[in-house]
């Protein structure tokens, strides 16, 4: 395999309030006007195309918000139709599925005008049938799986999450039926970086030190493998809510899994909300630019690892 040097800066834009562990349209607001051109900024500096995910929900509330990143020729990606918990891929069945990618990747590509193939669950969470519910909508690159990514405990999904483990690290073709293997169908997945800990803006943001030495870990990996570096951020990090009174909502009835997803979770993530993460995921950028990474869309890097016959 050629060892090209890629990192595939991608972002998660929704309506999720960090501050409150909540799902809020001021919020969504605040991600467009506030998170996002720190974002775009960034991308433009170090001359970065990216991959935005966006869930249907905001980009109906705030059409804005998927215009805004076209000019600069970034990629416009599902995120799926919202972001309530009852909408994860992992527990919808197959029928359900399909109704939620198709009427996302209607709404994005009417306000886009551009052509949607690309898709990441909310919260990262499918089951096997979601590459034939991606295939059959027409969607043709997946970034839901996160090879090796082991933080189960203190997320939703836990149970199918566990497949993670058996994934494989570099870009394949799923099986038509099963997300987690490797086949021969239609469906590209790239899987999302981790080293047991996601490679995300949430570690980068509450262990930046340990994030640093993940880092280098899979840019080693990249030069042994080939392996693309894949990130993910969201714009709703580097906004800041903390002037009002904070309340965590409870979304589970479980007792443990309140005290670990809700409030655990909602309290580590708090840390170095808003303008603090945005040195601090500059810093990720520059690291790539100084070891003369490649940072493309994802569709366009799976654009050519088809030409190259890699996958």
């Amino acid at each position: 395999m050629d060892k090209d040097k890629t990192v595939l800066l991608s972002n998660d834009v929704e309506t999720t309030s960090i501050w409150f562990n909540d799902l809020r349209d001021d919020t969504g607001e605040k991600v467009w006007k506030e998170g996002m051109p720190l974002l775009l900024d960034l991308y433009r500096k170090y001359d970065i195309k990216s991959t935005f995910f966006y869930t249907a929900y905001i980009a109906k509330l705030y059409p804005e918000v998927v215009r805004m990143v076209i000019a600069d020729g970034h990629e416009i990606g599902s995120h799926g139709k919202s972001h309530i918990k009852e909408n994860g891929f992992d527990v919808m069945p197959f029928e359900k599925q399909k109704r939620h990618l198709d009427y996302s990747k209607k709404v994005l590509e009417d306000i886009s005008g551009q052509e949607v193939i690309s898709f990441r669950s909310p919260a990262i969470r499918v089951s096997p049938i979601t590459a034939r519910a991606l295939i059959e909508t027409g969607f043709r690159i997946d970034s839901s799986v996160a090879s090796q990514r082991f933080d189960f405990f203190m997320s939703f999904g836990g149970m199918q999450k566990l497949s993670f483990l058996k994934t494989p690290r570099l870009p394949y073709r799923t099986k038509k039926n099963d997300i987690f293997s490797k086949g021969n169908s239609e469906l590209v997945e790239l899987p999302m970086s981790a080293t047991l800990l996601p490679f995300i803006g949430s570690t980068m943001r509450i262990m930046p030190e340990i994030t640093k030495i993940q880092q280098r870990v899979l840019h080693y990996e990249t030069l042994i493998s080939g392996k693309p570096a894949v990130f993910v951020i969201h714009p709703n990090e580097l906004i800041d809510e903390t002037n009002a009174p904070r309340t965590i909502k409870r979304r589970s009835s479980n007792q443990l899994a309140y005290l670990l997803s809700d409030v655990i979770r909602a309290k580590l993530k708090a840390r170095n909300l808003g303008a603090p993460a945005v040195p601090i995921y500059e810093e990720i950028i520059k690291f790539y630019v100084k070891h003369g990474y490649s940072a493309p869309t994802m569709r366009s890097y799976v654009d050519k690892l088809i030409l190259d016959g890699r996958v």
